[in-house]
């Protein structure tokens, strides 16, 4: 049985949410998401890849009520991280320490502050980190609306920003959902995706997405991944930058500990491949593990980096590439970097 919840605390806690420093707030009934039979269809087309826990914990995402038994009731909370920021080999959201400690050091405060209000209250904090569709729950929230990108767009703040939830035993009242559609005819992050992963508007076949190439993918690309992937070394904001919802409302981070790395928002693909290629395990740890780009694993860094400069690269980058070859062991690396190494002339 739920905790009954005093007057007010609704509009209470979405302004501690904001005065914690999260940009948007809103509250949302937990149940069955609305794109449930969408997200079945998905799974079933295999456009999730490799992507196993997907599907493995499919069921628990076909009702937020499941994750946590007792759970009624979310405060979705968005945190802007910089579109501001320019394009790189680097998607803006990894340059900098890794944001899920930070969203979940707010969330823990908002929980802890709900529980002096209601006495009893149980929470959870989610953020990238259980099995729930935290998109559709934002958009039931009131935070926006799915854009044909797949993301979700705030109109008075693009879709720069990471999503978290609170979950709480209290019933509370929902705020109204998001239900227009601000896209319009618009098409052009459609149009603009350097290798046509949207089957149709709304729906991505991350098997093409660079993003699921660069991060998720393990093993080693084929030539035709090596291909997709061009010249990014970890993720893509292309399908971002050309929304017109983020070219006008994108905003600077205000948030300290999303101050871009120089190391990660340098716009030279070919310099920082090179640097990643050189890169220890020592100095992975001390250095990039603490940021998004630990996802990927050194391995997986260093064989994005093989495949960017054998997109990009010239023989001025063939010594790198040698030097890499005489020290490295991993067979999936090995692989990619014999390729770079043919494809820059070496």
């Amino acid at each position: 049985m739920s905790v009954r919840a005093p007057q007010g605390l609704e509009h209470r806690l979405k302004t501690e949410a904001l005065a914690a420093g999260f940009d948007l707030a809103g509250i949302a009934s937990l149940g069955a998401p609305d794109t449930a039979p969408q997200f079945n269809e998905w799974l079933r087309r295999g456009y999730h890849g490799e992507m196993a826990y997907l599907d493995t914990g499919a069921e628990l995402r076909r009702d937020t009520r499941r994750p946590v038994e007792g759970m009624v009731s979310a405060l979705v909370v968005a945190l802007n991280y910089g579109g501001t920021q320019p394009a790189g080999p680097v998607a803006r959201y990894a340059r900098f320490t890794d944001y899920h400690r930070v969203m979940w050091d707010r969330l823990d405060a908002l929980l802890a502050w709900a529980q002096g209000e209601v006495r009893g209250v149980k929470g959870r904090t989610f953020v990238d980190s259980g099995p729930v569709l935290e998109r559709d729950l934002a958009r039931r929230a009131g935070l926006g609306w799915f854009g044909k990108n797949t993301l979700l767009i705030n109109p008075r703040l693009g879709s720069f920003f990471f999503l978290g939830a609170l979950f709480l035993d209290v019933a509370l009242e929902a705020d109204d959902p998001f239900t227009t559609d601000h896209c319009g005819t618009c098409t052009r992050c459609l149009d603009a995706c350097p290798t046509q992963a949207f089957v149709a508007p709304r729906v991505l076949d991350a098997r093409r997405c660079i993003s699921y190439l660069t991060i998720e993918l393990k093993g080693a690309h084929s030539p035709e991944q090596s291909a997709m992937v061009g010249d990014h070394l970890f993720g893509c904001d292309v399908c971002q930058e050309v929304c017109p919802y983020n070219r006008k409302f994108s905003a600077e981070a205000s948030e300290t500990a999303f101050a871009p790395l120089d190391r990660l928002a340098t716009p030279d693909a070919r310099a920082l491949a090179r640097a990643f290629l050189a890169t220890s395990p020592g100095e992975f740890a001390e250095e990039l593990k603490p940021t998004p780009l630990s996802r990927a694993k050194l391995v997986g860094l260093k064989r994005n980096a093989a495949s960017v400069l054998a997109n990009v690269g010239t023989i001025e980058d063939v010594p790198a590439l040698v030097a890499a070859l005489a020290v490295e062991s991993d067979p999936t690396v090995l692989e990619a970097l014999r390729a770079a190494l043919a494809a820059c002339g070496g």
